[in-house]
């Protein structure tokens, strides 16, 4: 199979579809891969590192998509991205695509097979191709925040683990997912009195025996939130719903009682966000003041951190486009329940049912289209 990896062109991305490891793992299986020049740069890694490991270095995104079967990226394509797409061409990528009904019906139009990362399961139900990204984003929301504490950023001038003789700040993690956990460990680290978040009472449970004492939990319902919100200095969203748009845990009425100052961290915003008063936002304009609170709603968070992020993502990745690749897609899907589930959209067709549901779309099982 020819593969191809286009440089990513969404601002401040410079993740990578295929490191020059995974290259050299699809080589040696027999395939070729066409890498767009600078394509690694952001990471440390040279066009000569992907020329070692066997790629063809081409000169254009636009060379890359009309030549290769299957393009292999990070984010989701951005509209001229999309428009290059062509009929019978597989898509692997992060799609998050119950917040982006554009984005939805530019990948019907283009008659491709989009396979998000963001829907693919395992057998325990989990999400392993979101799960590294989670655990990135969870601990930077800690780090971002903290930053968005300071003074001069907007905040409160709050040191998250205090000093002797003064309080530490508090912080509050909506969700006790894998963001939620990471979110809490790191925040732990620095000091600071943290509470998670969540409707499971089993979840729950888990989290006090995992962290014991130093962590407070609580179950989530509307008082839970209201309170735990006004009293925080920091609010991490943490909340998934695989394939469905965020709900808004935190609404504007909340982000009205908060103290001016305090900040929120939204790491839902890629599925359209947890707060009410959240909008997206960039790595070079990560914040915004509403109602006196600092939102930091960066779409994303991972990219900051690219090549921790990159080679995170390639080590569970690189499994699933082997089996594209050996098998061609229509009996990697078949052979594979889970890769099965990251199937969103095929040949003009809504695959996954949440997805459907979210954008108000008809659902096809891919089952009958494959």
């Amino acid at each position: 199979m020819i593969i191809g990896v286009p440089k990513e062109i969404k601002i401040h991305e410079y993740r990578v579809g295929l490191l020059p490891s995974a290259v050299r793992e699809l080589i040696h299986a027999g395939h070729s891969v066409l890498v767009e020049t600078q394509t690694g740069a952001g990471i440390g890694c040279s066009d000569d590192d992907y020329k070692a490991a066997g790629a063809s270095i081409l000169s254009s995104a636009a060379e890359v998509f009309d030549r290769a079967q299957m393009i292999v990226k990070v984010k989701e394509p951005q509209e001229t991205e999309w428009r290059m797409l062509k009929s019978g061409q597989v898509l692997l990528t992060f799609l998050h695509l119950a917040a982006d009904p554009d984005q939805a019906q530019g990948l019907l139009k283009s008659n491709c097979i989009a396979i998000a990362y963001d829907t693919v399961t395992d057998e325990r139900g989990g999400l392993p191709l979101l799960a590294p990204m989670s655990e990135v984003a969870g601990r930077m929301s800690i780090q971002v925040g903290a930053h968005c504490l300071e003074k001069g950023k907007g905040g409160a001038g709050i040191l998250l683990g205090g000093v002797p003789g003064v309080l530490p700040g508090k912080v509050v993690v909506i969700g006790g997912g894998s963001v939620g956990i990471n979110a809490a460990r790191v925040a732990l680290g620095l000091g600071a009195e943290v509470t998670i978040i969540d409707k499971s009472a089993r979840r729950l449970i888990e989290l006090d025996a995992l962290f014991g004492p130093q962590l407070k939990t609580l179950y989530a319902n509307l008082e839970a939130i209201e309170s735990a919100v006004i009293d925080a200095d920091l609010v991490i969203g943490a909340v998934l719903v695989p394939g469905a748009a965020a709900p808004k845990l935190v609404t504007e009425a909340m982000v009205k009682k908060m103290r001016h100052g305090s900040v929120l961290v939204d790491v839902a915003i890629d599925q359209g966000g947890c707060f009410e008063t959240s909008r997206p936002t960039t790595h070079t304009h990560p914040t915004y003041v509403e109602y006196g609170v600092v939102h930091y709603c960066v779409t994303n968070m991972p990219g900051g951190v690219a090549r921790t992020s990159a080679f995170a993502l390639n080590n569970v990745t690189l499994p699933f486009v082997m089996a594209l690749a050996n098998k061609g897609y229509k009996k990697a899907l078949l052979d594979d329940v889970h890769l099965r589930g990251g199937l969103n959209v095929y040949q003009g067709h809504i695959t996954h049912p949440v997805v459907a549901q979210e954008l108000g779309l008809s659902y096809t099982s891919p089952e009958s289209l494959i």
